[in-house]
């Protein structure tokens, strides 16, 4: 049995949990999800909980009960209290602005680099270096954010680019100064 397959999940207050057949729909203050579960795994719902079971015992129903129950929660979550991502932006000159539905990045290329947001997902700029995406589909967010740190990942040497908040990039020295390296083998003969 899988161990988060069978967890509880408690449905807070506030929130409604309609179940048709496959189809999940969960609604709450901060909005409305739906998915389609698959067809190896049921779910039950009793009183303020809900259960998510499998049908049979076969490898794929395995598979997927821990992760359906997985999805479900955070689904539950998500139209409850939301999530966000931060990213921190580092370098001199390294900059970002929130423009509506669009985030523009002035980080180190020649023109600004504009991303335009979904529906469902939101971002704010604080201090011009902090970047917070945040929305109910917690798929979506991590997926937006991640987005926004491939513009301009953080680079080694001088852990110049976009991070996320707390994240610890391992850095590396650079060329070491001293003989032998101004190139040759060294010295005269």
């Amino acid at each position: 049995m899988s161990r988060i397959g069978k967890r509880p999940i408690p449905i807070p207050n506030k929130v409604t949990v309609d179940i048709d057949g496959a189809t999940v729909t969960v609604k709450g203050p901060k909005g409305t999800l739906q998915r389609t579960l698959p067809t190896a795994v049921a779910i039950n719902k009793d009183g303020e909980t809900l259960f998510v079971t499998r049908q049979d015992d076969s490898r794929t129903a395995r598979e997927r009960h821990g992760l359906c129950r997985t999805l479900v929660a955070n689904m539950v979550e998500g139209v409850a209290t939301g999530f966000q991502k931060r990213l921190d932006i580092q370098g001199v000159g390294y900059r970002a602005q929130a423009q509506g539905g669009k985030l523009v990045l002035n980080v180190g290329y020649s023109q600004p680099v504009e991303m335009e947001m979904p529906d469902g997902v939101s971002v704010a700029v604080e201090n011009n270096t902090q970047v917070i995406v945040s929305g109910i589909d917690k798929e979506a967010v991590g997926n937006i954010a991640a987005k926004i740190r491939e513009v301009r990942p953080p680079e080694p040497y001088k852990g110049k680019g976009i991070r996320y908040l707390g994240e610890v990039v391992r850095r590396k020295v650079g060329k070491a100064g001293g003989k032998g390296a101004k190139g040759g083998k060294g010295g005269k003969k």
